[in-house]
């Protein structure tokens, strides 16, 4: 490769993670205005504080972490040029995030189960912050799913080596992203009453 072709391929590729930074930064934005707003709600008169998460979404976040554990060793052995256990642990990783998403479903027919409604007049201040916290989550984990889908698909494809990681590299630490994103909200809301 010429040192021209060289010089524009890094630029390319810093451009690819200052847009991933960029995306990172405003979900870390639009979290801690959530958060904040949840924190700043609290101190209403009708705030439930004996509020309790479904123990589906304790569970959860063990797959969730799981999951990142898998997708690190996926990483470890592309390194290696190992194919087949790349294959299986970004396998195991596509698995983990679905039963993720299968869990939180549950949570919330749990929540539903327990009589926590989004809004009407069986809901309360703090089922209608859960709902959007956590929903705003599952919006951004379908997107790490996507990204997920797309490293498998080019993983078979051949794109990915010790070599050349940077699609691969991009992809698990939006992953690892929301599964961090998921363990704070988990913790907050399970701490903070």
């Amino acid at each position: 490769m010429a040192i021209n072709e060289r010089s524009e391929q890094e630029k390319r590729d810093r451009s690819k993670k200052m847009m991933l930074w960029f995306g990172i930064i405003s979900m870390v934005m639009t979290f801690a205005g959530l958060t904040s707003a949840y924190v700043v709600s609290s101190k209403r008169p009708d705030w439930v504080s004996d509020f309790e998460l479904p123990e589906t979404f304790g569970i959860s976040t063990i797959i969730i972490v799981l999951s990142s554990i898998t997708l690190f060793a996926a990483k470890r052995y592309l390194k290696q040029e190992n194919r087949k256990m790349t294959s299986l642990f970004l396998f195991f990783t596509f698995l983990l995030g679905a039963t993720f998403v299968g869990l939180q479903f549950r949570g919330f027919e749990t929540l539903v189960n327990e009589g926590y409604y989004f809004t009407g007049p069986t809901s309360t201040i703090n089922s209608s912050y859960i709902y959007v916290l956590v929903m705003a989550h599952l919006v951004h984990l379908a997107a790490g799913i996507i990204v997920l889908t797309v490293i498998i698909f080019n993983h078979f494809r051949g794109r990915y080596s010790s070599e050349k990681m940077l699609g691969f590299s991009i992809g698990s630490s939006f992953w690892h992203f929301v599964d961090v994103l998921w363990l704070f909200l988990f913790l907050f809301l399970s701490f903070y009453k």
